[in-house]
């Protein structure tokens, strides 16, 4: 089985951090499960800093600093990489995203932010920041519209995405939004840039009636699951909680139609939508 992949330093501040609690651990002939046992966080926790997937917290970096023998290093330096263009509950996710080889994603209630359209972005922002000053909104859509260029290049990222029917039906920011941001959702899956399933209201019943899915998968780290709420957000590893939620994504697929007739009602959405018959 290959060794973990070398890190480039330079690329990120999180990259250097993960890049040098690899060399301290090895230095000290620790496993990462050993690792993992000082600072009461799984092996896979170690091996995601040190895929720089997750971000170090300043308790962790005591913790390690300690056990290491790094003086303040990680303690000194876990605060720049920790920085981030993204809201505090989304930050630690977003990142992992651009690092992710696959990304499945079940969305009950909005169009996936990496599917988004811009002015649908905008209402979205709008309606849970209605006294936002147009400027700061602005900076919010153009942060949020940058995480599609992960899409540039569908070999580097599989984007397998199940959207409710319910986030397609719903009118965010009125008709003429709704149907450019419907025919984007079909264009890509037409370009084959992201799998797209809808799952119907027909569907009646499901396995993931309680919430949202979002799971990602690395080359050179553990699987995550990721966890949302309003204005919260937690990525987990737990072995048995990612197995889970990977099987619902799988229940969730079977039920959902196939991405043909996904497209097809897409692209029916959309013209309904353009032609203002849409109830």
């Amino acid at each position: 089985m290959p060794g973990p992949k070398d890190l480039d330093p330079s690329s990120s501040p999180r990259a250097m951090i993960g890049a040098e609690l690899r060399h301290a651990r090895e230095r000290k002939g620790l496993s990462q499960e050993q690792l993992g046992q000082v600072l009461f966080v799984s092996g896979s926790f170690i091996g995601q800093l040190e895929a720089g997937t997750r971000r170090m917290q300043p308790e962790y970096a005591r913790l390690l600093d300690e056990a290491l023998d790094t003086g303040d290093f990680f303690a000194r330096n876990c605060l720049a990489a920790a920085k981030s263009k993204y809201p505090e509950h989304f930050a630690e996710a977003a990142e992992a995203e651009a690092q992710a080889t696959t990304i499945r994603e079940y969305s009950p209630l909005l169009i996936p932010g990496l599917l988004q359209t811009p002015e649908y972005a905008r209402a979205v922002f709008r309606a849970y920041r209605p006294t936002e000053p147009a400027r700061q909104l602005d900076e919010l859509v153009s942060v949020r519209m940058s995480r599609a260029a992960l899409l540039d290049d569908p070999t580097d990222l599989v984007l397998w995405v199940v959207v409710d029917e319910a986030a397609l039906r719903r009118v965010t920011g009125g008709r003429a939004v709704m149907a450019e941001a419907v025919r984007y959702l079909a264009d890509t899956s037409r370009q084959h840039r992201a799998i797209v399933q809808v799952l119907p209201f027909e569907a009646g019943a499901h396995a993931a009636m309680e919430g949202p899915i979002r799971l990602m998968d690395f080359a050179d780290a553990p699987p995550v699951v990721y966890f949302e709420g309003v204005g919260t957000g937690r990525l987990e590893d737990d072995p048995t909680t990612v197995r889970q939620r990977q099987r619902t994504f799988e229940l969730l697929t079977a039920c959902a139609l196939s991405p043909a007739k996904s497209l097809v009602l897409l692209d029916a959405v959309a013209q309904d939508y353009a032609h203002e018959k849409h109830p």
